[in-house]
């Protein structure tokens, strides 16, 4: 029997629509930073952002995949309302905003997919990564670069690809899990 006791072990995508089964991490407006510890089997607390900075999506993670970074590959999540850590959302891909973390001379890739929740009404005509406004994609770089500027990294917007690139990235990340 699979739970949320292991959300790492959770069917990732449903094959007969597509649909991606999203693990929250951390929900939109949070300044605490969740992450899943496989040892232990919960999630615990990772730190906690300045006064004034929160994260302004959901975050998550796909289950079954695992990323350059070394985690499951990511996932930011547009709904109506903030979700809970450990919450299972069926999400339609978007697309994906390509990056890069910078520590010292190491670079790493660190992608996050984008999706819409399948039950919401904001995002409800949101298709592609293109019904984005351009100024939404770079206030969010800008989160990213600051999020990372907190750890002594740098990150690096390398461009934002359709859904057809995002299932590639996962098809790869699924193959490496």
């Amino acid at each position: 029997m699979k739970s949320l006791a292991v959300p790492t072990s959770l069917k990732p995508i449903d094959k007969k629509d597509g649909i991606l089964q999203v693990i929250i991490e951390t929900p939109a407006g949070s300044r605490n930073k969740f992450a899943f510890d496989p040892d232990q089997g919960i999630f615990s607390l990772k730190k906690v952002l300045p006064a004034g900075m929160v994260f302004p999506y959901d975050f998550g993670f796909l289950p079954q995949t695992l990323a350059p970074d070394g985690d499951p590959i990511d996932v930011l999540l547009l709904m109506d309302e903030p979700a809970f850590p450990g919450c299972a959302v069926r999400s339609r891909l978007i697309g994906v905003i390509e990056g890069e973390q910078i520590d010292g001379k190491k670079r790493i890739r660190n992608d996050r997919l984008l999706a819409v929740a399948e039950a919401n009404h904001m995002y409800a005509n949101i298709r592609r990564i293109k019904d984005l406004p351009k100024k939404w994609i770079d206030e969010l770089q800008q989160f990213f670069v600051h999020y990372h500027s907190l750890e002594g990294k740098k990150y690096q917007l390398l461009g934002c690809r359709g859904a057809d690139a995002a299932f590639q990235l996962i098809k790869k990340a699924r193959k490496a899990a």
